[in-house]
């Protein structure tokens, strides 16, 4: 009986500590359908905080008159470093404005990209330009900027030039969630004006492809917890557990040896 009670004990201990391959598998359909229906995922519009920065190009029939808005970032199009947006791209201030020249001040706080740049090209045109001198305005996020941190390889901020990133595109930029990582609870944290709202999305589970959150925002927080089998210190896979369990036995029978001895 004290065998039976042992290999059971030694069995579910294994069991116990592996993680399952459930566990791993992204985008699982586990409802058994034979088709996925195909939904329009509902992705808002991002609207514009605070030390967020813009990259804008005025551009005009005659050169000559938008010239005053050209910065070495609309110049140099392979200048296209993090330091040179920083320092050279419309930085959206604590009050949420941003300053430009002759223009001044202009409120852009909770405005999507597209509305500022509607505003900024009605405001040239009702002020300093007429219609014939055919203003094109293009405003956009000088980057995508998010942090991923947690059980990933390569955790921290990166930043993207594109316009739309899903959060797998960021596990994966980041190097992939570890054997450890807790893939069916990974939490987005994204601000807002009135301030932080934390978000869960579980990656295992193909509904995450119709989840509001499965498409990230520009400065989304994305932390990926451990599982249980970390803090345990098993292992993570059946031989890894099998290793330290033998391990632990060897070392227990040796010392029962010595204190017996």
């Amino acid at each position: 009986m004290n065998k039976h009670f042992f290999y059971i004990f030694l069995l579910s201990l294994l069991l116990t500590s592996c993680v399952p391959t459930q566990d791993l598998i992204y985008l699982q359909n586990k409802e058994n359908t034979a088709n996925t229906a195909v939904n329009e995922i509902k992705n808002k519009p991002y609207r514009l905080q605070t030390n967020d920065v813009l990259s804008i190009s005025i551009k005009a029939i005659d050169s000559k008159l938008v010239q005053i808005f050209t910065n070495p970032t609309n110049q140099d199009q392979t200048s296209s470093s993090n330091d040179v947006l920083y320092f050279n791209g419309y930085t959206v201030d604590d009050h949420g404005n941003i300053r430009m020249p002759i223009l001044g001040e202009i409120n852009v706080l909770g405005f999507t990209v597209e509305e500022t740049r509607k505003k900024i090209e009605e405001r040239l045109l009702s002020d300093y330009f007429k219609k014939e001198a055919e203003i094109f305005v293009t405003v956009k996020l000088a980057g995508f900027r998010y942090t991923v941190n947690g059980e990933v390889t390569n955790p921290g901020s990166k930043i993207l030039y594109q316009e739309r990133v899903s959060i797998m595109e960021a596990i994966a930029n980041s190097g992939d969630i570890n054997i450890t990582g807790d893939r069916k609870d990974v939490k987005i944290m994204r601000q807002f004006p009135h301030g932080t709202e934390i978000y869960s999305i579980d990656l295992t589970d193909s509904k995450a492809l119709q989840s509001p959150y499965f498409y990230l925002q520009p400065n989304d927080y994305v932390y990926i917890k451990p599982l249980k089998q970390k803090s345990w210190g098993t292992g993570k896979t059946g031989v890894e557990s099998l290793g330290t369990i033998i391990t632990i036995l060897s070392l227990a029978t040796t010392t029962f040896l010595l204190l017996k001895n």
